[in-house]
Parts: C-alpha cells; structure tokens; sequence
C-alpha cells in the first residue's frame, strides 16, 4: 500500500510539477541576467530541480542562481502541499521535465554528477518518467 502511494503521490507531483515549473521557469525566463549566464554555459539545470553553478561561477551569477533557487523551492513547497507529495519529490520531478526542456547546448547536470552542454535527448535519471 505504502509503494502505491508513494507512486500516486510521484504522479501527481509530476503532474502539478509541469504547471508550476511553467510558471518559474517563465518568469526566469524573463530576467536578462538569468538569460545571458544561461546562453553562456555559466548555470545549467539539475537533478534535484534547482539551478546550478557550471564551475566557480561568479559572485553575480552565484547570487542569481541562489535567488532563482530560493523562489524555486518556494513554488515547490506550495505545489507539494497542494499535490500530497514531498517537497523532494516534487522537486526531483521538476528536475526531470527542467533537463528535458532543456535546448541543445544549454547546460545540465547528468546523474553522474557532470556538467554537460545538451546535445541530443538528455541524460536523466532513469526515475524520471
């Protein structure tokens, strides 16, 4: 029982995850800053749903990253609640449909741990659905 709602909750998650990753991902969209450190290779997405720091990064990028990462978790945090599914959950989900909607040479994170320009389908975790 407990594996069939862990599994519901995962769909569900996946579900609202594609809404409310819209609604993020749109308003990143529209930050200039966030725009150039993307088509510069300096910050690709992640596993775990959040942006990350393709190598050292500077100060100014590690702030953007850090602020799109805290309104990140904020969305995921209500679109859990709403959904019944953890906050991890909900994120890791988002991190899948994130590196999938990723753009040839835009920057992710396979499972590995490595930082790769897409080319091709992506690597994603094979929990991803």
């Amino acid at each position: 029982m407990t594996h069939r709602f862990t599994h519901k909750a995962f769909l569900v998650a996946a579900a609202v995850a594609l809404t409310g990753v819209a609604a993020v991902a749109y308003a990143q969209s529209r930050d200039p800053a966030y725009a150039a450190a993307r088509a510069a290779g300096q910050v690709g997405e992640q596993p775990d749903g959040y942006l990350g720091v393709v190598g050292g990064g500077s100060p100014a990028v590690r702030s953007l990253v850090n602020d799109i990462n805290i309104r990140r978790k904020a969305a995921y945090t209500q679109s859990a609640q709403a959904s019944g599914a953890t906050v991890e959950q909900f994120a890791f989900t988002s991190g899948c449909n994130l590196i999938a909607q990723t753009k040839p040479g835009e920057m992710y994170k396979t499972p590995a741990g490595a930082w790769e320009a897409r080319s091709g389908a992506p690597q994603r975790d094979p929990r991803c659905a």
